[in-house]
């Protein structure tokens, strides 16, 4: 019996399980090197444009977390506590800026506060605006309009109970010239 012509082409058309290793094998290869070939991470960075204040980041960069912060301070081990905090895009680079009041924990009494400037994702102190080593404490704060003001309180001598401050200093800090510059600030209840 001879096989005919048409028999012979078909003959590729029955697989065997060499065929569906083969075609296993190759399809293994093409996802393995489609998974080392990958492109190159996308740096560009959507913007629009605003009206009158030019191009403006489309999705803004969130604030730094000031409860996840390490702040300069000896709380004779326990964290310091965050009273008050403040955000803002201080200085002018387009990322907001966190500003905390932070104390040490006290069973009486009001320890000293500090003022620290965060900046980026890891909420990393920057700046201090009040040092807790001046023992001042820190009221009436606010982060409005890329400035920080705070009302400090404080005493005139060692002589003066530490439950009554008998100075006041409002005080303003704005970023000029590559760090935070203070101004005092006329108090309205004296005028």
């Amino acid at each position: 019996m001879q096989t005919s012509a048409a028999a012979l082409d078909l003959a590729h058309t029955r697989p065997r399980p060499v065929h569906w290793l083969a075609t296993a094998a190759a399809m293994a290869a093409v996802v393995a090197a489609a998974g080392l070939l990958q492109p190159e991470a996308a740096t560009a960075s959507q913007t629009a444009v605003g009206a009158a204040a030019g191009p403006v980041e489309a999705a803004a960069a969130p604030a730094p977390d000031a409860s996840g912060a390490v702040y300069p301070l000896d709380c004779h081990g326990q964290k310091p506590a965050v009273v008050e905090q403040g955000s803002g895009d201080l200085d002018g680079d387009g990322r907001p800026e966190t500003v905390a009041v932070v104390r040490c924990v006290s069973g009486i009494g009001t320890p000293p506060s500090g003022v620290f400037v965060l900046t980026g994702p890891s909420s990393r102190v920057v700046a201090t605006l009040v040092d807790p080593a001046d023992g001042a404490g820190v009221t009436d704060f606010a982060v409005r309009g890329g400035a920080v003001r705070a009302t400090l309180l404080g005493y005139s001598s060692p002589d003066v109970p530490r439950c009554c401050p008998d100075r006041r200093e409002m005080v303003k800090w704005q970023w000029r010239g590559g760090k935070f510059a203070r101004t005092v600030l006329p108090d309205a209840r004296s005028m």
